[in-house]
Order: C-alpha cells, then structure tokens, then sequence
C-alpha cells in the first residue's frame, strides 16, 4: 500500500509537471487543449468552464465502458493543477528553438512515464485516460492503437472548431499512444499484490487461511468461497 500510495502521488506531481514543460516549450497545446479551444471559440464560454464541462462528459462516457472513478480520479483532478503551477514557476522560458523541442520531447516522454506511474499504482485513472482504459478493456485493442485514436479525434474535432494546431501538437497526438504503450505494462503493480495487500487488511494473513488457496490466481474465489461458507453476503 505505501508502494501504491508513493506511486500515485509521484505520477501526478510529475504528470502536472510534464505539462508544463510541454506548455514552456510553445510549440502547440495538447489535443485536448485544441478541442477546449475549439468549443471556446464556438461559444464564448471560459476555457476553464469548457474544460470541465468536457471532463464531465467524458467521465459520462466511462458508464457504458463500465470504468468505475477511484480515489486515483480524485487526486488527479486535485492535484495536477497545482503541479503544472509549480512546473510553471520552476521553469524558466526556452532560449531558441533547440531549447523548445528539448522541453517538448522531454515533457512528453516525462508524461509518458508519469502516466504509468499513477495509473500503475491501481487507484483509478484521469478522466481521458480512463476513457482510454475502458475503451482498451472492452475492444481489447492495445492500449497505444486506442491512445491514439482517441487524441486524433480530438484534435480533428478541435482543429474543426477553429483550435489551434502546432508541431508539439502534432507530436502530441501520434507518439503519447505508442509511450504509454510501453511505461503502462512496466510500471502497473500486479494485481495479484493489490489482492494480496487488501486480503491482509481486510482478514487473517494468507498462511492462516486455507494457505493452498490464497495464491495470485485464485485470491478472489478463494475470499468469495470463505465469505459464503460463513453465511456472509
């Protein structure tokens, strides 16, 4: 639990922190960031407004994929604003060009890994990269063919709009799938470990309880068992 808990916070605090380097950079927002341009000039509202109106939206999207919030979507509206500030403050503005696509590569690859890191620690995803893993459990697609379509789609439907479009945009859109692809598998903590940590606070340990029973594979059937043996429901 201290693994997941230390893995959920530094993956948003570092997910806050590669928007800003990538927003230092000037070369382009995120699709998402297009698509809440778009609505903004369209209908005159706040960006912040429409930005939380579109995550609204998408957290509806979540009910047909069956993707339930966890404490992990919470935190990740509280506290990545906060992190993009403090990125913000810290980092000082590109000198040249180099300097841009430096920060650019640099925040997206940051982003990448920080995505692994908080979805990884197995607390619930973000808004959009829940849609992501919904849409990835119910197709069955890979996790970077889905990330994919779904940044391209928004950043058509924003482009539409009027949103504007940059290079780092562009980078955004094609390469986030593929990156995250890679750091998801390598950062997740096994599910087997969560089951084991929640079965050790919830009931006796492991070797007190039907020891052949409580391995990684068949956990689940074997608290499901116990509690209907007790006349628990």
């Amino acid at each position: 639990m201290t693994r997941r808990i230390a893995q959920l916070l530094t993956g948003l605090f570092l997910y806050g922190f590669a928007i800003a380097m990538m927003l230092r950079g000037g070369l382009g927002a995120s699709p998402w960031d297009v698509l809440s341009q778009g609505v903004v000039l369209k209908t005159g509202l706040n960006f912040a407004i429409v930005t939380n109106i579109i995550g609204v939206l998408v957290l509806l999207l979540w009910i047909p994929l069956r993707q339930r919030p966890g404490v992990g979507t919470v935190m990740n509206v509280l506290l990545i604003g906060p992190s993009i500030e403090v990125g913000l403050w810290i980092l000082p503005e590109p000198d040249g060009l180099w300097a841009q696509i430096l920060l650019l590569a640099s925040g997206l690859a940051l982003l990448a890994v920080a995505t692994g890191l908080y979805i990884g620690a197995r607390f619930g995803p973000g808004p959009r990269d829940g849609l992501m893993m919904g849409i990835h459990r119910r197709t069955g697609l890979p996790i970077w063919a889905v990330r994919t379509s779904i940044e391209v789609t928004v950043l058509a439907i924003g482009w539409l709009l009027g949103g504007t479009v940059g290079l780092g945009t562009l980078a955004f859109a094609l390469l986030i799938g593929p990156m995250v692809g890679v750091t998801l598998p390598l950062l997740r903590i096994p599910e087997a470990q969560v089951s084991e940590a929640i079965g050790r606070v919830d009931g006796p340990a492991p070797d007190e309880q039907q020891p052949k029973e409580w391995s990684a594979g068949h956990l689940g059937k074997s608290v499901s068992a116990t509690r209907r043996g007790d006349g628990v429901q």
